[in-house]
């Protein structure tokens, strides 16, 4: 089958409902989709009786609301189109009222106090504007409908209900923009995203003996390979044979579901690769990334392998991130961060681009602070894309621009130009008007922004809300002191030179993993969130809470229970990673080092008894006892630290208990065990080494 045939066959596509709805409820179903508001429960029924029909004939026997709680993965409950039996036969069945509502267990997923035990209600509800699909798997085909979940008294449970409220306020706010400028014609703006995911892949036999992969996603313990990345021969070089049936598959599994998969390359580290997707509106594009990351893992296995979706799980080579490529546009088709062919004399995009300057620089650790995960840790700010400090990178032609604004000079937009490789066969190049720079966290791509900052297995969903609202409340700000204005043009430079020159601190196109860079942006009052757990509390700063309620986006309530559970996932994934690794240092590597210093000592010993030469062997016992007698003091450390956790009662207090003491701890037991498999038998040694796992894929 050609890649047409294949490429949304398993989606409930408006192309579909076309052919299988009624006009009169295709219309009405297409009129919500597009504009807002509820149809009728008559609609409902007949839109869902021919969504089962569809399913069914796919082999479909059951159905799901599909969800994003706050795990940061996705949920399922699977129930048959099975009817109750009359006269030993059974109907197949999906009522409207099924497809618009279902009733998963809110207390059993996450809530941060917003639900006690006691009280469990909570509804899905069908997200419209987000294609229902099939999807084959182990359980079979299931008819899957992406919803929203809320409580039972009206909080946000889920990721998404937050986006789609974002998406909201962005469009009402961005449509007082472009009224501005005349357009009376446009009926929405929405914010678009292409998610760049990055991932490792390792043979399965193997990952099943490494339990620090099994139970962290990442490696505990290993010493280097003698080979790494610094040939740079693994980024974009041929892809093995085994990888590259994978991605095969992989491609062909994606595009059944309509997702755009069109860029795959190997990436900077050994056994590293990358896939990239089309730009889709932002909640499909949360929810096709979030299939993305299952369907990787699930085809994976069928190919003998494991695909890491860890933003580290391997120490000294480049982790994983997931590029969130945003952008803003009209119904109509209008990309308002493109600056066109001369962008010093576009009024309409100088006043988003100082829209933009603003909410970021506004709200530059909350940007920060929606990249959070625990895995993503090991990224930032650590010497590979990108630093822990947020600021924009706009190149040199917008950045000469805004320049020339804020100084009120002669007004020219540099432009491309070409560029000749002075071979006679190669042809002359056009090209952009501006280098890129992989150290910026937010850079400006042509017509698109590049949030570089989100973890590989992270959710896009929270980094899109923070970049929505942040956007929405800068148009606000300008919508308010322009409308109305007598003389727009004179108020709208004014408006925009103020804004550029109050936020430029938010641009810098150097090297952002340079010392002078930090020292730099101390001095500009740049925020710094190294970790985690400093930047969670930002989500109830003063600042954050007023913007996200006066966009109704978040309550402070919903807020703080993000707090928590923020919290609470932090010190929980550490606390697994410090008991794996005190599980494998008792069980593995200190059992199999104490029976080598035994062989050893027996080697010295017959060597001395026929007065041979040990010097050798005895050097080698001591080093090797020195650093056993390290990684067992080591070890009881660690597991007196952990029990200390027990008397820790806030759940703030526990997450910086285990960054401040546990995480140390840990890498004082990693650091000796790591020197002793350099030096012990390796058909001695417990476990795969880094070379096993990432040159034998």
């Amino acid at each position: 089958m050609s890649i047409s045939e294949i490429f949304g066959s398993n989606v409930f596509s408006t192309s579909v409902m076309k052919e299988r709805l009624p006009k009169k409820v295709f219309a009405e179903v297409i009129n919500v989709m597009e504009n807002g508001g509820n149809f009728s429960m008559e609609t409902a029924d007949v839109v869902a009786n021919a969504m089962k029909d569809w399913a069914v004939e796919k082999g479909a026997t059951h159905y799901t609301h599909w969800f994003q709680p706050l795990t940061g993965t996705t949920a399922e409950k699977h129930d048959s189109f099975i009817t109750y039996p009359k006269e030993g036969k059974t109907l197949l069945q999906l009522s409207g009222k099924q497809l618009i509502m279902g009733e998963p267990d809110a207390s059993s997923f996450p809530s941060g106090g917003l639900r006690a035990t006691s009280y469990a209600r909570g509804y899905t509800a069908w997200d419209i504007t987000s294609p229902v699909f099939v999807k084959e798997s182990g359980c079979g085909v299931i008819l899957c409908i992406p919803t929203v979940f809320i409580s039972y008294t009206g909080e946000a449970l889920d990721k998404k209900t937050p986006l789609l409220r974002s998406m909201e306020a962005l469009s009402t706010h961005a449509l007082r923009i472009v009224r501005l400028f005349g357009n009376t014609t446009a009926k929405k703006v929405t914010a678009f995203v292409g998610p760049e995911q990055e991932y490792f892949l390792v043979d399965r036999e193997k990952y099943l003996k490494r339990k620090d992969l099994v139970y962290a996603g990442r490696t505990l313990f290993g010493a280097p390979a003698p080979k790494g990345q610094e040939l740079d021969d693994h980024y974009f070089g041929q892809i093995r044979e085994r990888v590259g049936a994978y991605m095969k598959d992989l491609n062909v599994e994606l595009w059944k579901l309509g997702i755009t998969a069109t860029t795959q390359h190997n990436e900077v580290a050994p056994a590293q690769h990358e896939l990239a997707p089309i730009y889709s509106t932002a909640n499909v594009a949360v929810d096709q990334n979030q299939l993305t990351m299952e369907t990787m893992k699930r085809v994976a296995i069928k190919h003998g392998l494991v695909c890491l979706l860890h933003e580290k799980p391997y120490a000294g080579i480049n982790g994983s991130g997931k590029h969130n490529n945003w952008s803003v546009g009209t119904d109509e088709g209008e990309n308002l961060f493109e600056p066109g062919d001369d962008p010093i004399h576009n009024l309409q995009f100088l006043l988003v681009l100082s829209c933009v300057l603003a909410a970021v620089d506004n709200h530059a650790d909350l940007l920060r602070e929606s990249a959070s995960d625990v895995g993503n840790e090991h990224r930032l700010g650590a010497q590979e894309a990108p630093p822990a400090i947020i600021s924009i990178f706009l190149g040199n032609q917008l950045d000469e621009v805004v320049n020339q604004v804020i100084k009120g000079e002669d007004q020219t937009s540099a432009a491309g130009g070409e560029l000749d490789t002075g071979v006679s066969t190669v042809p002359v190049l056009h090209k952009d008007a501006t280098d890129r720079n992989r150290t910026s966290p937010f850079a400006f791509t042509g017509n698109k922004f590049e949030f570089r900052m989100v973890g590989s297995a992270d959710s896009i969903a929270s980094p899109n809300t923070a970049l929505n609202a942040a956007l929405a409340e800068a148009f606000c700000a300008a919508a308010d002191a322009l409308e109305g204005a007598e003389d727009f043009e004179t108020a709208c430079k004014a408006y925009i030179k103020d804004s550029l020159t109050k936020h430029q601190r938010i641009v810098f196109n150097g090297d952002g993993y340079s010392d002078e860079w930090v020292e730099e942006a101390a001095r500009r009052g740049l925020p710094n969130l190294k970790s985690m757990v400093d930047a969670v509390p930002v989500l109830v700063q003063d600042d954050v809470v007023a913007m996200y309620e006066k966009f109704n986006i978040f309550t402070k309530a919903e807020l703080v229970s993000r707090v928590e559970i923020q919290y609470e996932n932090y010190a929980k994934r550490i606390n697994i990673e410090a008991n794996a690794m005190i599980h494998m240092a008792s069980k593995a590597y200190i059992p199999a080092v104490v029976a080598y210093t035994g062989d050893l000592a027996n080697t010295v010993a017959a060597l001395e008894a026929v007065e041979a030469d040990a010097t050798t062997q005895k050097a080698l016992l001591a080093k090797v006892n020195k650093l056993l007698k390290e990684a067992a003091a080591a070890l009881a450390d660690l597991e007196r630290r952990l029990a200390e956790v027990n008397t820790i009662e806030s759940l703030e207090g526990l997450a910086r208990f285990f960054h401040d003491t546990i995480v140390p701890s840990m890498a004082a037991l990693r650091a000796p065990i790591d020197k002793l498999e350099l030096l012990v038998d390796q058909d001695v040694w417990p476990m795969y080494s880094y070379g096993d796992l990432l040159f034998e894929v």
